[in-house]
């Protein structure tokens, strides 16, 4: 008798594609597919139509941007200081899944790391020689250089990551909903998060974190490169950064793969150490008191300064091409960032309080940012104002990528210290690749805070590729584009998340704490 072919099973297939969500996963898929397939054979005409794109963005929605910001900033500090502060971000008996200092080294890591190590000298040095308005290469110019940087870099940033990251931490903790972008709109629209509504939200979120994602990733290679031209007189190139991406895409998929606490985690605590060593090694080495005095100041203009600048639009100064290139790049780059931050930071939050969820992720990450870029800044400022005058500043202007290691020349044991910076650069590199696809996984997995390993690996992939293409097709130019472009659609929706919180808040049903 003959064998009887059994018929083809799919339950394979069934049992994989039953852990995602097929329209957020699919049309999110195919979206990123249509860019990348654009960018990478039309790579002329998509240069052109990104500049396009950045200069209608930039004139007509710039003051949308900073209206924007601002509210987020507003509306966070007043939750902190309200009645819902002592609500927990789970039920009232949890606790924190994390100690805090696994919890600073994630914030850090995921939040801004990777972009300090490429801007914590570049944007210093850029605003003393060019600023936007008055004369560049002076005392005063240095000092508004550093006013400048800690406002790009300050509390606006992380107040965009909390909104995104609180409605989450409460609706999917307290409420439990799913842990998507979805469920915040779930006091507004009810049930009808579940359908086109929500999915749309979620697909926005897709694509703002992967190319928010993208252009760290792409920032972070830039200067990876830059640091293996200086120390190994590597070619610095589109193809050897393509080849880069490459490489520690495949570490960032190891990483993936280990799982949050196995690979994040331990990943972010060696970045923290790392950098660490770093500020201590330039604090020390680079006149100490100086740098620190510089720090007492830079914070006390910041503070004097940060009402005035959040709506200085510069409406009578036109300066649109600055305005593109650093605050607009900036405001919307943090709300690309924050569908990918705030769910990681809601992941690592359960059990913290309201206020204590706030005040941390406002106040300990921007206070290592403002010293970062206090001792690595006036680092640079000080040798530009001293006997080393136009050293940084003429490497910076023609490859900005490398500011940090001319710099670093200036200062003892350069070559150790640069391949730390090399070394710490990878790591962040890592930790923003990793983070961002456990967060792509969870919103096309529909929740699931524990999607499956192919998933992972998909998007992780998928971040090297777009990272490779937007590179390809104009630099940290197309980067910058990219940001701005994907925030608009999700800034509207992070509006619709602040009403949904907020109602959500009023909506509770159990006595609120009073101490």
């Amino acid at each position: 008798m003959k064998d009887v072919k059994k018929p083809i099973s799919f339950s394979f297939i069934k049992r994989h594609m039953s852990s995602i969500n097929p329209p957020v996963f699919f049309i999110s898929a195919f979206l990123i597919v249509c860019f990348s397939f654009y960018g990478g054979v039309f790579n002329d005409h998509a240069a052109k139509t990104f500049a396009a794109a950045e200069t209608w963005l930039v004139t007509n929605m710039g003051w949308f941007y900073m209206v924007v910001v601002a509210l987020f900033f507003v509306f966070i500090v007043y939750l902190a200081f309200s009645r819902y502060g002592n609500l927990k971000l789970g039920p009232d008996n949890s606790n924190p899944d994390y100690s805090y200092l696994s919890w600073i080294a994630m914030l850090f890591s995921a939040g801004v790391g990777i972009g300090l190590m490429f801007f914590g000298v570049a944007e210093p040095i850029t605003h003393f020689i060019s600023p936007p308005i008055g004369e560049g290469g002076t005392v005063e110019a240095a000092q508004n250089a550093m006013l400048i940087t800690y406002f790009h870099w300050g509390l606006q940033a992380w107040a965009v990551y909390i909104v995104v990251g609180l409605a989450l931490a409460y609706f999917a903790f307290r409420k439990g909903l799913p842990l998507t972008i979805r469920s915040t709109l779930y006091p507004l629209i009810g049930n009808r998060i579940n359908g086109w509504i929500g999915h749309s939200v979620d697909i926005f979120a897709v694509l703002g974190t992967m190319f928010g994602v993208a252009t760290s990733l792409g920032i972070g290679v830039m200067q990876v490169n830059a640091g293996l031209n200086y120390l190994f007189d590597i070619n610095i190139s589109a193809s050897v950064q393509v080849v880069l991406i490459s490489g520690i895409t495949l570490l960032a998929t190891i990483s993936v793969v280990a799982g949050l606490d196995a690979g994040i985690r331990r990943l972010s605590e060696l970045n923290l150490s790392l950098a660490l060593v770093m500020l201590l090694f330039v604090l020390l080495a680079g006149p100490t008191a100086l740098l620190l005095n510089g720090f007492l100041q830079n914070l006390g203009n910041y503070f004097s300064n940060v009402v005035s600048m959040t709506f200085n639009a510069y409406a009578y100064q036109p300066v649109v091409e600055w305005m593109s290139s650093w605050t607009l790049f900036y405001w919307a780059w943090w709300i690309s960032w924050s569908p990918f931050v705030g769910m990681f930071i809601a992941r690592i939050s359960r059990g913290r309080t309201i206020r204590e969820f706030i005040i941390g992720v406002l106040l300990v990450p921007a206070g290592i940012t403002f010293l970062w870029l206090s001792v690595f800044g006036n680092s640079a400022l000080f040798i530009e104002l001293g006997e080393g005058a136009g050293s940084i500043s003429q490497a910076t202007l023609e490859s900005m990528p490398t500011a940090l290691f001319i710099m670093l020349e200036q200062l003892p044991m350069t070559k150790i210290i640069s391949v730390i910076a090399i070394l710490l650069i990878v790591t962040f590199f890592v930790t923003s690749s990793d983070s961002g696809s456990l967060v792509i996984d969870i919103i096309t997995s529909g929740g699931n805070k524990e999607p499956p390993v192919w998933q992972r690996v998909f998007w992780a992939v998928s971040e090297g590729v777009v990272a490779s293409i937007l590179l390809a097709a104009g630099g940290l130019s197309a980067l910058q584009t990219a940001a701005i472009c994907s925030a608009l659609p999700f800034a509207f929706v992070m509006l619709f998340i602040c009403f949904g919180l907020l109602k959500g808040l009023q909506m509770e049903e159990i006595d609120l704490p009073t101490s």
